[in-house]
């Protein structure tokens, strides 16, 4: 038997009691709080030196496939304008000796951040990369450009008709290289995916990224079938070592849950089926989440949806009749409500959709006055409260301050007593739980404009830890430190409940522990 007494720190059970002086783990398992080493034979001794340990963090929405695949792409995220994008680019190509005519993929620009304020035009991509087609994922994951060669190898022409929920760039009866939403994500899926062996190789790059932020539990957020064969084989080879939640395509759900069946219900080789997953809009700042009211400037332009209202309610009612929780992307208000009365109308028909626990997801601009429909409903919010920093600015010229200001109305929630989680959307933000609950608790944008709707550090690491293992039904195995559950830790340099609510982004993850296992341990 295995054994190791955690103590000499502050120890945040996150449960009760709130605080214990040690924590005896056995065989990966907590087995005793306020334990003692008095009469414990063949024990290690871990000495947290003053630290804060608290359950491990739980990433209650992200895509791990997109950061593995966002390793083997070209970064542009720290491009300023459009000639830095050209830079980096004709430099990625060179560097890695792409042949001519291999696609070139890049990722993280972020109009919104660039100093044209524009997305990157067809000139500037057709001179990054003559001899190859190029497209360019923006940040947000909804929208992207492709270059002349690009959409010539996709076979999209100026005749091309917009898909249902999506819309193909046009300017003067030509194509502008612009693809938003399902046009975008269709196109995706017609380029060719990296090397296998390179892939694999990423993925466990990638959960290091996770682990360095003391994350033991990541979600991959949208499994199409492609990813089948890619996440057995990771399973096969043992290369998974967090736990891994996904969540199949809603339009394939069915299928996709025969053809995962081995992780339905239970982890296998550290991966487990969750459950569905549907989009219903787009992104804020890229202007097409679908909203209740017209966008600030707009005389009806309101976004739009990306599922008909049939559409929405098939695939929760196969949600609900095969157990398996779903998801629900909701950016704005019109799309949330979407999703609320979808949930309403199929409990009306007697469908017990509350017993797979929904969950809407982002809820940027989810109205206060839905909320009560939340909670009546029994939807849980998994908030994506980083947005206030990082693109709160752009919501208010988008929306207005009267919608901007209640930007993942969090305290609302709290207050009417609904279970709220955060995320970061990684790879659209990196997954720092640390950063997010800086953001729920000060609640400032960039530029220095303070919203409503702040909440408290405990109330933030609650949302991190124990409401997400409720969130994805692991509350009997994780979320809080308690005998019987398994011994995933988090260890910080300062403990987040002293430190001023200012300083919460600059606390470090020295270790993550996950069954007893060091897996990250930060360098001195």
């Amino acid at each position: 038997m295995k054994r190791k007494l955690y103590q000499n720190g502050t120890i945040l059970t996150m449960g009760h009691p709130a605080q214990t002086s040690s924590v005896l783990v056995e065989d990966g398992v907590i087995r005793a709080l306020d334990a003692d080493r008095a009469g414990l034979a063949d024990v290690e001794i871990v000495d947290l030196r003053g630290r804060t340990m608290l359950p491990a963090f739980l990433d209650a929405h992200s895509h791990l496939s997109a950061v593995a695949n966002g390793l083997l792409q070209c970064s542009l995220e720290d491009c300023a304008d459009f000639d830095a994008i050209r830079r980096q680019i004709s430099d990625y190509i060179a560097r890695k000796k792409i042949p001519a005519g291999q696609w070139v993929l890049a990722k993280g620009y972020d109009h919104t951040a660039l100093r044209e304020g524009k997305h990157p035009t067809l000139a500037v991509l057709d001179a990054a990369a003559p001899e190859h087609p190029l497209m360019l994922q923006h940040r947000s994951g909804h929208v992207g450009v492709v270059n002349s060669l690009g959409l010539r190898r996709l076979g999209l022409t100026p005749e091309t008709p917009d898909p249902s929920g999506g819309k193909i760039g046009r300017e003067d009866g030509k194509l502008t290289g612009y693809l938003e939403e399902n046009a975008f994500l269709n196109s995706q899926k017609q380029v060719g995916g990296p090397d296998p062996e390179a892939l694999f190789q990423a993925f466990q790059e990638a959960q290091q990224y996770y682990l360095r932020y003391g994350i033991t539990t990541v979600q991959e957020g949208m499994l199409p079938e492609q990813l089948v064969p890619v996440y057995r084989e990771l399973c096969r080879r043992g290369l998974l070592t967090v736990d891994v939640v996904g969540y199949a395509d809603a339009a394939a759900g069915p299928q996709l849950r025969e053809a995962l069946g081995d992780y339905v219900g239970r982890y296998r080789d550290n991966f487990r089926l969750g459950g569905y997953k549907m989009f219903l809009d787009g992104s804020p700042q890229g202007r097409t989440a679908w909203m209740r009211q017209p966008y600030a400037g707009e005389d009806d332009y309101r976004g739009y949806p990306t599922l008909t209202d049939e559409q929405v309610e098939s695939y929760l009612r196969q949600g609900a009749v095969d157990g398996m929780q779903v998801l629900a992307h909701c950016n704005g208000d019109a799309a949330a409500q979407q999703f609320l009365n979808a949930v309403e109308k199929l409990e009306g028909e007697g469908l017990d959709v509350a017993a797979i626990r929904p969950v809407l997801v982002h809820g940027q601009l989810l109205g206060v006055d839905q909320l009560d429909a939340v909670r009546r409903t029994g939807v849980l919010i998994s908030f994506f409260t980083a947005h206030v920093y990082h693109w709160g600015d752009i919501h208010i010229r988008n929306f207005g301050m009267g919608r901007a200001r209640y930007l993942t109305p969090a305290r609302s929630a709290l207050e009417r007593g609904i279970p709220i989680t955060f995320h970061q959307d990684t790879p659209v933000l990196p997954p720092d739980m640390l950063e997010t609950i800086w953001c729920a608790a000060v609640r400032r944008t960039r530029e220095g404009v303070q919203m409503e709707e702040r909440i408290g550090v405990q109330e933030g690491l609650q949302a991190v830890t124990a409401n997400t293992a409720y969130q994805y039904f692991e509350e009997d195995s994780k979320g809080t430190i308690a005998p019987g559950k398994r011994a995933d830790f988090v260890v910080l340099d300062r403990n987040p409940l002293v430190v001023p609510p200012e300083e919460l982004r600059a606390i470090r993850v020295m270790e993550t522990v996950r069954g007893g296992e060091t897996l990250y341990r930060a360098a001195e």
